[in-house]
């Protein structure tokens, strides 16, 4: 476990005493009182679990003094007390190590969720509908928002291809290990033989970028206006309200039609088009700060394959940190916290296990 020197607690402790100074002073500006009232925000809880250490560290000493005693009694106390004291403190170190990891600046952001059907064909295209189900319910259980931005629907159910937006309380920190390969395995609705087939779709979860986190540049953008078209080539609309916007120096695509108005679709496009180019200089930063370990979960790699529905076995494994659930009807009711929860817990510990090695 990585040992906190006492000096960077006592700096923490005390940038949060200096921090509540400043604000309860009543000499801030306005736009000061904004940001110090955000970094006491962040730091107030990290300052909460230096305190515990601090407060663990000289119980521990104090106790340590009295197992010398003379007094049998209370050198059998103190022993028992000191052993438990132990078991708090390493649970107290590990909890202020995690709140001192490097937070990702996105964990906070929405999130743009897109579901693509894979090989499989119809199956597919259902599983990505039932894909879409599943975080939706998820996003239900949590209080948070979720707007289509597009599908492309199947003709047999399902989707081709879905983009959302999900809004709310750290919606980027919980869904980021969703991206990467789905394989179900199940007996399609279609199959007369009752055998089991394996199908798959592919899911990216991307930090939903706002104006401020790109700038784009008009001149930078070739807008094409067209008529919507639906499936099998019928017209949609009988407006010219779709839109094709490429990004000329990047050569990205974005099509959007799912509005009647021309000015809707433009808006929901940008935003694609802005997420996607965020999260491009997302990976760039990523890179070049990689070192030679990379974490088993938090790769981001959208060809992996990362997890298994199983239908007839009724369970769902995650192939990156080797868990496996007996409870699939559950998770694609969106009953999912357990499995992300055992996600983030694991790229928590690759985390830690690469900060003691640097150490």
């Amino acid at each position: 476990m990585t040992h906190i020197p006492a000096d960077r607690i006592a700096a923490i402790e005390a940038r949060r005493d200096e921090l509540q100074a400043m604000m309860s002073s009543g000499d801030l500006s306005s736009d000061k009182f904004v940001a110090v009232s955000k970094e006491y925000a962040e730091l107030e809880p990290v300052a909460k679990a230096a305190g515990e250490v601090r407060r663990l560290r000289a119980e521990g000493k104090s106790l340590a003094h009295m197992i010398h005693d003379a007094d049998a009694e209370l050198r059998a106390m103190a022993e028992d007390e000191l052993e438990q004291n132990r078991g708090n403190l390493e649970v107290a170190e590990r909890a202020l190590a995690l709140a001192l990891l490097p937070r990702d600046s996105a964990d906070e952001k929405p999130a743009m969720l897109e579901i693509r059907a894979g090989t499989g064909g119809d199956e597919a295209a259902l599983f990505a509908g039932d894909l879409l189900r599943m975080y939706q319910r998820y996003a239900d259980e949590r209080g948070w928002r979720v707007e289509l931005i597009s599908a492309s629907p199947s003709e047999a159910g399902g989707y081709k291809e879905v983009i959302a937006s999900v809004k709310g309380q750290s919606v980027f920190a919980r869904l980021k290990f969703e991206s990467g390969v789905h394989r179900v395995q199940r007996v399609p609705v279609t199959e007369s033989g009752g055998r089991i087939h394996t199908s798959a779709a592919t899911v990216a979860v991307l930090p939903e970028a706002e104006e401020v986190d790109v700038q784009i540049d008009e001149k930078d953008l070739r807008i094409d206006i067209y008529r919507s078209s639906g499936p099998g080539g019928q017209s949609v609309n009988t407006t010219d309200s779709a839109v094709r916007i490429t990004h000329i120096p990047t050569g990205l695509v974005v099509i959007q039609q799912d509005e009647k108005s021309q000015h809707k679709n433009k808006a929901k496009a940008l935003k694609v088009l802005r997420t996607r180019l965020y999260e491009r200089e997302r990976e760039r930063l990523h890179s070049e700060r990689a070192g030679a370990r990379r974490s088993m979960v938090g790769s981001g790699d959208r060809s992996e394959r990362i997890r298994t529905y199983n239908f007839p076995q009724g369970r769902v494994t995650d192939h990156r940190i080797g868990l496996t659930l007996h409870r699939l009807p559950e998770i694609l009711e969106g009953q999912m916290d357990e499995l992300i929860d055992a996600l983030i817990s694991e790229d928590e510990a690759e985390r830690l296990a690469s900060l003691e090695d640097a150490a």
